[in-house]
């Protein structure tokens, strides 16, 4: 019953136009945006609506939480789920927006048992229990720069469809049971290379801090595979593959191909190529 008010809810969300106000923050805010194909936009911003209407978006540090902020956020964390079945992160509640990075206590164990309290400045968080944490200037920075590697909104909602499967363990939700086993060796196996790399200094198209555990190697990972496809694939074609088949999303083509993709768009801050693929 639930079921049926939920998708009754949808359609008539759905059947509002878009807001032009909206378009305009994604044509802004969102360059990504304008490498999508026609019908990649359209599915996006009905996700779009859908994540604004379902989820509470909360200021915190006195920022006031507006439709710049709101879009913004929703499209970056409904990149994740085009082409896919999705509940729309069904276990998430609220987004509490920071001006600026926040700064949240963590708890540490050390070895005899003792249990310390420490102050860490953060960008995101991701909490267990509905809520993910993010700093507005990151986040619209993050989406402005689509090659840098670096996006917190993709990060911590790669957190969220992680934990979507129970605990946060790199391994989210697969279509078949059958398909676990590739996924493990094959994002185990990068997961030690990057750890290695890691400790011996060596630079990565993944950023060091996905050697930190498999949760973070999975949103780390999500992060270049959305912004640097062409590398990570080069680096990495297997984990390339493995988010490929997972995201039902091939970045590389709408990177590599700009042409095919929003023909005709200006997008801003990329005047350069952003992929030229050296084959291998």
């Amino acid at each position: 019953m639930f079921g049926f008010f939920k998708r009754r809810r949808r359609r008539k969300i759905l059947a509002e136009p878009f807001p032009d106000a909206w378009e305009n923050i994604l044509r802004k805010n969102f360059p990504l945006y304008l490498r999508l194909s026609d019908a990649d936009r359209r599915e996006l911003r009905d996700h779009i609506r859908i994540f604004i209407a379902e989820k509470n978006f909360e200021g915190a540090g006195e920022l006031q939480i507006t439709d710049e902020i709101r879009v913004t956020i929703a499209a970056q964390a409904c990149m994740l789920l085009l082409h896919r079945e999705s509940d729309y992160y069904p276990r998430l509640r609220s987004i509490i927006v920071y001006p600026h990075a926040f700064v949240s206590q963590v708890r540490e164990q050390a070895s005899l048992g003792v249990v310390s309290e420490r102050e860490v400045v953060r960008l995101g968080e991701a909490w267990g229990h509905g809520t993910v944490v993010l700093a507005w200037d990151h986040t619209r920075s993050g989406a402005a720069d689509i090659r840098d590697g670096h996006n917190v909104v993709f990060h911590e909602f790669a957190h969220q469809l992680d934990q979507e499967s129970g605990d946060a363990n790199g391994a989210p939700v697969l279509e078949r049971s059958s398909m676990y086993v590739a996924w493990a060796r094959v994002l185990g196996e990068a997961y030690a290379r990057l750890q290695k790399d890691s400790g011996q200094g060596r630079s990565s198209v993944l950023d060091s801090y996905g050697a930190t555990n498999p949760a973070e190697f999975f949103a780390v990972a999500t992060e270049a595979f959305f912004e640097k496809p062409c590398q990570l694939r080069r680096s990495y074609p297997e984990l390339y593959d493995e988010l490929k088949m997972y995201y039902q999303q091939d970045p590389e083509e709408f990177f590599e191909h700009p042409e095919q993709y929003g023909a005709g768009d200006h997008i801003a801050g990329s005047g350069d190529v952003i992929c030229t693929t050296e084959k291998q």
